[in-house]
């Protein structure tokens, strides 16, 4: 039996899940792409239903393999790195964020190829070195190793592409 709910937001009649339908879309949901058990509460959290149905709910997606955080966790690791170019260390603070734990980080971290990694390191150098306008170098490196933190790659892989691109002062 479905719930009817008025939304605050824009004073409409929003439907909630009933249990059967919850399974139904979140089978769909997770199918679609990788998804977490963090991902999975705030989904429903959004269409109302908080109590115990909740962990039904999730047990119900790992039973049947629609979730599982080390397999989500590999997949979010190749993703973020390979189209939004992110470190590391941005990987891991993401994954920490919903809440995955540090083994299956650490399993997920293993997808990225060190060499592949290193070689995006090095673009990502050349490309930003050219997008600083900065015409004093000390305040240009500083410049390029504060974004390169931003996106999560570690100090001393920083300094050593910096140093083999000959970016050094």
């Amino acid at each position: 039996m479905s719930v009817w709910r008025k939304n605050n937001s824009d004073q409409s009649i929003k439907k909630s899940w009933s249990l059967d339908e919850a399974k139904e879309k979140l089978s769909t949901f997770c199918a679609y792409q990788e998804r977490c058990i963090w991902e999975i509460r705030r989904k429903l959290y959004e269409k109302g239903i908080k109590d115990s149905n909740t962990d039904v709910l999730v047990d119900y997606l790992i039973q049947e393999n629609f979730v599982n955080e080390e397999r989500y966790a590999k997949s979010f690791a190749r993703g973020k790195f390979r189209m939004k170019k992110w470190g590391r260390g941005r990987i891991s603070r993401e994954l920490k964020m919903r809440q995955i734990n540090e083994a299956d980080i650490r399993k997920g971290l293993s997808e990225i190829d060190p060499v592949e990694y290193y070689d995006s390191l090095l673009s990502q150098v050349e490309k930003h070195w050219e997008r600083i306008k900065e015409s004093d170098p000390y305040k240009k490196k500083y410049k390029l190793i504060q974004y390169l933190f931003s996106k999560g790659f570690e100090q001393d892989l920083i300094k050593d592409a910096i140093s083999d691109l000959g970016f050094e002062n």
